[in-house]
């Protein structure tokens, strides 16, 4: 499925960030993350400010260079032929330079890989779903023999709402639930290949979501990135509940009883030390790991999850902490940085069209916002020290808490700086001689 990490560092060939080069054995799917352009919709999803932008400085480069041209042709004003020349090619030069960024997304990014080999470039999402289905079936049916990992990353339900025609208008939900109701019926597919191989009960299956519905992601006045309910914010708001909580279902039947709820704070990275410890294995010890193994929470051996604390980051910034204070049994949340809205009360950052982490963008509380999630899950009511008799001694651990948690940091590189999200040339998967980068072995091999 989606893998969305890197693949390259230095060369077009090192693969450095593949799957293949993180513990993986195989691997089928897409490098990168799924956006409007690779389905050609009309409306660009890949950094449009700038976009927009950009195609306003070319515009005003061609007038600049059509104006001196008349001029010169009509005799208005005298102008030298290599200004002009030099003008123009100037301007060809930063609309191809911007141009080979954005404007071929499509050919650049949208690409399917099976292990180190691009299948399809750009991918034909009409046949996207089936081709994944298919591999993530035929790799349970190869090694049904033997105890296996599948990490199956779905593009569902991930904008622009892949959604083959058979599923199209089926859920009373528009294309959000046509989505959903197409997912539905893959990981039924997937549970039954399971089954089919004599697999259920000995196979522990975990589905998750790693955020909430993206309130941004609409086209004209139909929103297309889900509903968070009473959950306050959406996806990559740092620390709002709509963005962060929510749902895990397990199965393994005959170890786990069916049916059971568990009201306990968990995290996507508990999904490393659950794996771990199924297999058999222990945890690095030469370092600190965030995760908690989910297996007796699960198998009721104990009551509460493993995290008393847990950090909320937007990129490198931490924005919010919760604090499960087991003694009580209160979730308590304190937002440090929180976005600024646009419009103001509408919940997400329409403006901007994603909510920033840094700048001004972002509201810096000190003391920070509180919230009893317990009491108060929408965090609609702020604590102060006049309305909660425990701000104080609350704010004061959760203190705390950040500074031993920071101590357990390591500085690393800055993955989003300017220099590693600009587009660089000989990093570019591509599967034909650069720049003629086509090719749909899916295909052919059909």
């Amino acid at each position: 499925g989606k893998w969305h990490m890197g693949v390259n560092c230095k060369s077009r060939h090192d693969h450095c960030h593949h799957p293949l080069n993180h513990g993986f054995d195989y691997f089928y799917g897409m490098p990168f993350t799924l956006l409007n352009e690779c389905q050609g919709t009309d409306d660009p999803e890949l950094a449009k400010s700038l976009q927009d932008t950009y195609w306003l400085y070319t515009q005003m480069i061609v007038l600049a260079v059509l104006t001196l041209l008349i001029g010169k042709l009509v005799d208005l004003f005298s102008v030298k032929w290599k200004i002009i020349i030099c003008l123009a090619v100037c301007g060809l030069l930063y609309f191809i330079s911007w141009f080979s960024s954005y404007g071929l997304t499509k050919y650049w990014n949208c690409i399917l890989m099976r292990n180190h080999d691009i299948t399809e470039q750009p991918m034909n999402l009409e046949k996207t779903t089936s081709n994944m289905l298919k591999e993530a079936i035929s790799f349970i049916e190869r090694n049904k023999h033997r105890p296996f990992l599948l990490f199956f990353s779905l593009l569902h339900v991930h904008t622009p709402l892949i959604t083959t025609e058979k599923f199209q208008g089926k859920s009373m939900h528009g294309l959000y639930g046509d989505n959903v109701e197409e997912m539905d019926w893959m990981v039924g597919r997937l549970l039954d290949a399971v089954d089919k191989e004599g697999l259920k009960n000995a196979t522990f299956i975990y589905f998750a979501s790693d955020h909430g519905g993206s309130l941004e992601a609409h086209r004209e006045n139909v929103q297309l990135g889900g509903w968070n309910g009473i959950y306050k914010g959406g996806k990559g708001m740092g620390g709002w509940e709509g963005g962060i909580r929510v749902p895990g279902i397990v199965r393994w039947p005959g170890v786990l009883p069916a049916g059971t709820v568990i009201h306990e704070l968990t995290s996507l990275m508990d999904v490393f030390p659950t794996v771990v410890h199924l297999a058999g294995g222990e945890v690095p010890q030469d370092r600190v790991i965030d995760g908690r193994t989910l297996l007796p929470l699960l198998q009721g051996t104990v009551q509460h999850s493993g995290h008393e604390f847990m950090f909320h980051y937007c990129g490198v910034f931490l924005h919010a902490v919760r604090w499960h204070h087991k003694d009580s049994g209160t979730v308590w949340k304190a937002h440090y940085t929180t976005p600024v809205f646009q419009p103001e009360a509408s919940g997400a950052c329409f403006g901007r069209g994603i909510c920033p982490c840094f700048g001004d963008g972002v509201t810096h509380h000190d003391p920070p916002l509180l919230f009893d999630l317990s009491k108060d899950p929408s965090e609609a009511n702020p604590l102060s020290a006049d309305t909660e008799p425990l701000f104080d001694t609350v704010t004061r651990r959760i203190g705390e808490a950040v500074e031993e948690h920071l101590k357990t940091l390591t500085p690393v590189p800055q993955q989003l700086s300017p220099y590693n999200n600009m587009w660089k040339p000989w990093l570019q998967p591509c599967c034909g001689t650069f720049p003629f980068c086509w090719c749909d072995e899916e295909n052919n091999k059909a």
